[in-house]
């Protein structure tokens, strides 16, 4: 009790600070030719644009390769009856190849029968054991992927594993995606793509089955992740504007928090440890956070006019969470010219406070890194506003 007091005032008390002097960020309105973005299709044809180039070059990398020409969807397994009888369970394996072999991702759909089809859902981007949390018997549950609560709410709960895609170790880039389709050089590109434009890589992918699903609505579907999958889901829904709505967990540094606050994880120490997270170029950014042309609410701002959501833990203090609310703050002005609300405040709310009326949606959850059944039934509750006048009647 008394830990998670003192972590709420020590946030209380750099958001007071931070206030007194504020951060100097990178224009998020004004192009590089100097134009000054108002309007809307300013912000799709000139800025937009940019960003995504910027964030390419210098963080997340360049994917030599979109939908694979020849990816094909193979319906492994379909039960009628799982969940006692309440959904449909789907095991489907989304193939592909290129120059260095062939790739497959283990997609697993839980389609709600409550639900009138096409059926709304979310897709979570898994970064835990496969194993303990999306066993598609359900005989092994977890709050991570609490997939009867998802379903029960009348959502389709959908997951695969980063694995699939990407080892999530330095292996050089020898093995999945990387190895099937990066180009056979001596050495990479210095923007050649990282695990974790890879990985959004193959939640597109997964889009990219549920276009062809009668039983999926892909206008309604959700990325999601945790940690490194909420930095995942971020980047994914910033390059794939498919998905209406992008929601991030506690996703720290290079994800929703401010890079120059440089509070917690920065950027040196994030290259050091998981150097095979992002492009090359970005290494060269380590304590030099205020060279970068760019910030992470700018990448929030490239969810526009789309939803997108941002929750964080008062105890994480690792992901900043002061950090992940004052881009969700400094993504405003893009929302604003689509006369949209974003997050509605300025004053960091307090634990368990969550803010659903805005496109930009936000909360703060007492406790530690994680991703709980606290945070679903947020998440839920925020589709359940936003979506709701496309939510279907329940089945007579």
């Amino acid at each position: 009790m008394l830990t998670s007091a003192l972590s709420v005032l020590v946030l209380w008390y750099t958001f007071w600070a931070e206030a007194e002097n504020s951060i100097e960020l990178p224009e998020l309105l004004v192009a590089a030719n100097g134009e000054v973005i108002d309007s809307t299709q300013a912000w799709q044809s000139l800025r937009r644009p940019e960003l995504l180039e910027l964030f390419r070059q210098n963080i997340y990398g360049r994917n030599p390769v979109d939908k694979p020409q020849d990816l094909n969807f193979e319906l492994k397994k379909v039960n009628e009856s799982a969940m006692s009888g309440k959904a449909t369970l789907k095991l489907v394996e989304i193939c592909y190849s290129g120059p260095g072999g062939k790739g497959c991702i283990h997609l697993t759909v839980f389609i709600p029968k409550k639900q009138k089809r096409p059926a709304p859902g979310f897709l979570l981007i898994c970064n835990r054991p496969r194993d303990e949390n999306i066993d598609p018997t359900r005989k092994v549950k977890s709050h991570f992927w609490p997939a009867e609560e998802i379903v029960e709410r009348g959502y389709i709960a959908a997951t695969f594993h980063i694995s699939d895609v990407d080892p999530d170790e330095h292996d050089r880039f020898q093995n999945g995606v990387h190895g099937i389709f990066d180009p056979r050089h001596p050495s990479r590109a210095p923007d050649a793509w990282g695990s974790i434009a890879a990985w959004a890589w193959g939640a597109s992918r997964c889009m990219d089955y549920f276009e062809t699903d009668g039983d999926i609505d892909p206008s309604r579907m959700a990325v999601l992740g945790h940690s490194r999958g909420g930095k995942t889901a971020l980047w994914c829904g910033a390059t794939d504007q498919r998905f209406s709505l992008v929601i991030s967990n506690e996703s720290g540094c290079t994800g929703a928090a401010l890079a120059r606050r440089k509070f917690g994880e920065d950027i040196q120490a994030i290259n050091h440890d998981f150097p095979h997270w992002f492009c090359e170029n970005y290494k060269s950014f380590g304590g030099r956070e205020h060279e970068l042309p760019i910030d992470q609410h700018m990448l929030i701002a490239l969810m526009a006019p789309r939803l997108v959501y941002v929750a964080s833990a008062s105890e994480d203090d690792h992901a900043d969470p002061l950090g992940e609310f004052l881009s969700c703050v400094y993504a405003q002005p893009v929302f604003d010219l689509y006369h949209l609300e974003g997050v509605g405040a300025s004053t960091m709310p307090g634990e368990h406070q969550p803010r659903h009326t805005g496109h930009i949606g936000y909360h703060l959850r007492k406790g530690s890194h994680n991703l709980t059944l606290y945070d679903w039934n947020c998440f839920l509750d925020f589709a359940d506003k936003h979506w709701k006048p496309a939510r279907h009647a329940v089945e007579k």
